[in-house]
């Protein structure tokens, strides 16, 4: 739960009135944001225990690892879980020294102009602004008629009217969920916030999840796969992250992150209150292993994510969760899902 990456006088180009103040610098996580994050770490606390990977007492706090990206919201997202999961235990959150760009959650994958430009266009809609005029209807109506820089969509998803929208409708999810009092200038209600948010899903789902592009994320699910076998096997395993023996292991990203994962593994989901494929604050892939009874070792796959209103309210309710199944894994031993991800990431 972060305030806008955008300064203040920009974003208030788009509105008829000012935005309001966040409580934190551009980027960063704020207060509100913190105490959702601490809620949901609760939740990962209940449930680790039930399932025995962790004790109430810190015995098992060398054993979760959590590793974030260099920004302020993803270090202390991944300092809030781990006073939430293991309280009082010191469990540190590691990430690159000096706040240097880490391959792990930007990539190493350059892609060629025109082979992104073809592999968008294989998915483009000729008539991709009609579906959408209506959100960006709505969008407008809450920004205000008089907003300084009035919403002209276009059919350039990449530059233009379509990033800015996308932009400004996550920044609304942002105010709503963040317990603004009056959000919107009052005219945000959690119905025409779904609606505008049909934006940012269009945009995220082309420049994210088209295969080609989703390739960015290439090192983290590598490190994913890698870092599952090291838990089945007990030994260090290259490119993993952590020891062997650990229970637990908390990756602090962004919804680039999970965007990029979905696409690349073809995962989808569709939570209430939420666009398809949405990356709402908060919200986890959780990788977990499991040892069958015929000693084969199985990779389970979930989306968890609060509603809106949960995170506005900073409600203890569980979150919801829906269980995924990854295509041409089913069932999904860890062997075949290493060839499964090779095959992905061979493309």
């Amino acid at each position: 739960m972060r305030s806008p990456t955008w300064e203040m006088s920009r974003l208030n180009q788009y509105s008829a009135e000012p935005w309001p103040d966040f409580g934190a610098p551009p980027g960063n996580l704020t207060p509100h944001g913190r105490q959702a994050i601490q809620v949901m770490g609760a939740y990962y606390r209940t449930w680790l225990t039930s399932e025995n990977l962790i004790h109430s007492n810190c015995e098992d706090a060398d054993r979760i690892r959590i590793y974030a990206d260099k920004d302020q919201r993803t270090i202390e997202t991944g300092r809030a879980l781990a006073e939430s999961i293991m309280p009082g235990c010191g469990v540190n959150t590691a990430s690159q020294p000096d706040g240097k760009s880490d391959p792990l959650f930007a990539g190493t994958f350059k892609a060629d102009p025109q082979a992104a430009e073809q592999a968008l266009q294989e998915r483009l809609d000729s008539k991709l602004l009609e579906h959408h005029r209506a959100a960006f209807d709505a969008l407008q109506a809450i920004l205000g008629p008089a907003s300084k820089r009035p919403l002209s969509p276009a059919t350039d998803v990449l530059r233009g009217p379509f990033a800015t929208g996308s932009t400004l409708s996550e920044n609304l999810l942002l105010e709503y969920a963040n317990g603004e009092p009056n959000p919107g200038w009052g005219r945000l209600t959690k119905e025409n916030l779904f609606q505008v948010l049909e934006i940012h899903a269009i945009y995220a789902d082309l420049t994210r999840r088209t295969p080609y592009l989703a390739h960015r994320g290439a090192n983290l699910l590598l490190a994913i796969l890698q870092s599952l076998k090291q838990a089945e096997t007990g030994t260090a395993v290259p490119r993993s992250i952590g020891r062997p023996g650990d229970s637990v292991l908390v990756i602090s990203g962004h919804d680039t992150n999970l965007s990029n994962l979905s696409g690349l593994l073809a995962l989808h989901w569709q939570l209430p209150g939420y666009q398809p494929d949405d990356t709402p604050p908060g919200g986890a892939l959780i990788f977990s292993l499991w040892r069958e009874t015929s000693g084969e070792d199985i990779v389970r796959l979930r989306y968890a994510a609060q509603t809106v209103d949960q995170i506005r309210a900073l409600s203890a309710e569980p979150p919801m969760i829906q269980e995924l199944s990854i295509p041409g894994c089913e069932p999904c031993r860890l062997n075949v899902f290493g060839d499964v991800v090779a095959s992905h990431l061979r493309r």
